[in-house]
């Protein structure tokens, strides 16, 4: 192993080597002199300030200037970052869905700014906002290669305002100093900015990003250099105290009940580079719900987090392993457990420390450590559960990172098995990115120890990826023991050894209404090592897809599958159905077609229809789905998922539906009403999520929540809640 990670690491940095640098940079100058923020960009000061202009297309074509100017001026004082942007444009019919903050860039008028304080093309800040003042913000990881490293949960306090005119807008933005972090005495951030612009259908960024990369890649980025050095920048403590009241009532259970909880958050900069997050009783129930999903797997699905204390520098922690196969650590699963019937229920943290960011240039850390409450009658201890990580930067964008977990309870002898009293998981991560992106890569290393148990355990994880304009290709290599287990992460398969092979080619036609074509090969083979490698799993899979200058996407896939059940598996839930028998394998195919339509238009939808077998039997399935915009106070989404499961006797077949319809109503830009409505009788539930939020001052909410469950077959009531909630930001 040791051979091969030296070979690894020598061919990554020759890579390095060949790599593309950016010219582009302007001065951000200093100022003493006041600015009213107000959108309007009608001080003297701003016309002296320099620019950042000139943007590139992105898109429907990545090779001449962009068709709408944009000009980004930027000024500094001791305490606050001011940005000012003239955004030209045909006239003023924007795009424009909600007023509610931190919504999603693609099929709208916003332009976002990316900051890379630290100069290491892997982790950056983006604020954005669009034509009505309407802002979000996010923290950009894994250098931007993927759309798992684009984190909209972060908030931060900043302010901005706009202002529109005939043939243009203008954005005015006061981000504090102290809401980013950067080394004291620097005089440089890398720096980069991406435009939607509806009107003439294009996507234009500073820095040129070619096609085949993601508009937000931190690979390329330009410098904005300071007049002079930054100083040391002190954050107020910020303590974020809530108070929770909610009534539920258990139609089920033992049921009513009456909860009233107080607790609080504190933030706490060490120095310019680090976060001290600390919790104390914290409300990790959170105020919006999962989406449901129909699961015909064997396996466990992984729901993003959303819960503020992980969000900062959440690649320290979440970043390691692979986040589809062996994540040896998934936050999700602290606060949750399971009873004594294998139920997951809540398990209430009582408080804990996160420690995150950089100690030099090279070097990061991250600590964790979360204590929660014993549940003796449900079966469940007092766990202690912390992590930590040290992740030092290599080459151009590289990074080699360890880490060490350990999950232990406390005093817990006398309900808990010896062999379950800790679990410790310790690891080596190596990433790749050359400076040009157009190599990406990843080695691990993992091992777990249980009690009596630290033989093997290992979870070995290889990846290697070419990106070209015209082809990419992907090599993907992961082994995971039968006993190597991490509580604390994300394992949904084990015992497996899987080999994936991945290859993509792009057409970029000059003329005609296709903006690409492109199709893929996918090949993925498992075996399983505890069984003697037996062979288990194949999938290979052709796709193609289309996307167009007008914005609407097609395509089409076919599947050929090869399943071999070691234990017996039942696909519909149905109570008495009889499974389909394991130790047998099975082979089957499906056809796929998808359809997404301009998200641009007031009206827009996509569909998914798909035919072919499952198992020893068919699947026929159609997803779907709409919104409708009355912009922008009003959005109208429909989500629905029809399987339908046709098995030969003695099996049981199946009609599964997952319907999803959802309202959000903006009254401005500081309240927000969303109802969603899920129907799942794969679930067994038809639920109601009704939202009511007041953002009465900068990261300060009431919220008033109502949920509701039913029963599907019955539509006998499951539970109902009303929840009220008050947290407010203070500075002190």
């Amino acid at each position: 192993m040791t051979k091969t990670f030296s070979v690894f690491v020598t061919f990554s940095f020759s890579l390095a080597l060949v790599s593309q640098t950016t010219e582009k940079s302007f001065t951000v100058k200093f100022t003493s002199e006041t600015i009213e923020l107000d959108g309007a960009l009608n001080e003297a000061v701003w016309q002296d300030a320099d620019s950042a202009r000139d943007f590139q297309q992105y898109f429907p074509t990545d090779s001449i200037g962009a068709l709408a100017p944009t000009d980004i001026k930027m000024l500094y004082d001791d305490k606050n970052l001011y940005i000012g942007i003239r955004l030209d444009t045909e006239g003023r019919d924007y795009v424009i869905p909600s007023l509610e903050r931190d919504f999603r860039a693609g099929g709208n008028d916003n332009i976002s700014l990316l900051f890379d304080t630290f100069n290491d093309g892997t982790n950056a800040f983006l604020f954005g906002i669009n034509p009505y003042g309407v802002r979000r913000e996010a923290l950009i990881t894994n250098g931007g290669s993927g759309l798992g490293g684009f984190t909209t949960s972060w908030d931060m306090k900043w302010r901005g305002e706009t202002k529109i005119y005939d043939k243009h807008y203008t954005a005015e933005l006061i981000i504090p100093l102290t809401s980013l972090k950067f080394r004291e005495g620097t005089t440089k951030w890398r720096f980069n900015s991406y435009r939607f612009d509806m009107q003439v259908n294009e996507r234009s960024t500073w820095v040129r990003i070619p096609q085949n990369q993601l508009i937000f890649n931190l690979a390329f980025m330009g410098d904005m250099v300071f007049e002079k050095p930054l100083g040391k920048s002190r954050t107020p403590l910020a303590l974020i105290p809530y108070i929770n009241g909610i009534t539920i009532k258990d139609n089920v259970g033992d049921g009513s009940t009456n909860n009233f909880k107080v607790g609080a958050d504190a933030k706490i900069s060490v120095g310019n580079s680090l976060n001290l997050d600390l919790t104390l009783n914290p409300d990790f129930s959170t105020v919006e719900v999962d989406n449901f999903i129909t699961n015909l797997t064997r396996f466990e699905i992984a729901l993003p987090e959303r819960r503020q204390f992980f969000i900062d520098n959440n690649d320290l922690f979440g970043g390691f392993g692979g986040t589809r196969d062996a994540n040896p650590f998934f936050s999700r699963r602290i606060g949750i457990a399971r009873d004594t019937a294998d139920n997951t229920i809540e398990n209430r943290i009582i408080g804990g420390a996160r420690l995150s960011g950089k100690i030099n240039k090279d070097l990061r850390l991250g600590f964790l450590n979360l204590q929660t409450e014993e549940d003796a009658a449900n079966g469940i201890p007092s766990n202690n559960n912390m992590m930590f990580s040290l992740q030092q930067k290599m080459f151009s964008r590289s990074n080699l990172g360890v880490f060490f977990i350990n999950r232990q309870a406390v005093n817990a002898s006398g309900f808990l098995p010896q062999e379950e009293t800790f679990n410790r998981v310790v690891g080596l991560d190596y990433n790749l990115a050359t400076e040009d992106n157009s190599w990406i890569g990843k080695f691990y290393a993992h091992k777990s120890f249980q009690p009596n148990d630290n033989e093997g355990n290992h979870s070995l994880g290889f990846f290697l990826g070419k990106n070209t304009r015209y082809f990419s290709a992907f090599v993907d290599a992961v082994k995971i023991d039968e006993e190597f287990t991490s509580d604390l992460g994300f394992v949904p398969r084990k015992d497996i050894f899987k080999l994936v092979n991945i290859f993509e080619g792009r057409l970029w036609p000059k003329k005609g209404k296709v903006n690409n074509y492109e199709v893929q090969l996918f090949n993925e083979v498992i075996w399983r090592p505890g069984l003697n490698y037996q062979y288990t799993d194949h999938d290979i899979s052709l796709e193609t897809r289309a996307e167009f200058k007008s914005l609407e996407e097609l395509g089409a896939a076919f599947t050929r599958r090869f399943i071999f059940l070691t234990d017996d598996f039942e696909p519909t839930g149905k109570e008495g159905a009889v499974p389909l028998p394991g130790n047998l394998g099975y082979t089957f195919s499906n056809f796929q077609m998808a359809f997404e339509s301009d998200r641009r238009k007031v009206f827009s939808y996509f569909l998914e229809p798909a035919v072919g077998g499952f198992f020893n039997g068919n699947r026929y399935s159609m997803e779907g789905g709409f919104n409708i915009r009355l912009q922008p106070k009003v959005l109208i989404g429909f989500e629905a998922q029809y399987d339908r499961l046709d098995m030969p006797q003695p099996h049981s077949s199946a009609d599964i539906w997952l319907i999803s319809p959802r309202v959000n109503i903006t009254f401005s830009k500081s309240i927000f009403w969303s109802s969603l409505f899920q129907y799942s009788n794969q679930r067994d539930n038809f639920g109601i999520n009704s939202r009511l939020q007041w953002r009465f001052a900068p990261l300060s909410d009431l919220f008033i929540v109502y949920n509701d469950n039913y029963f599907v077959n019955t539509f006998m009531p499951r539970t109902r809640s009303i929840n009220l909630k008050l947290t407010y930001w203070l500075n002190i």
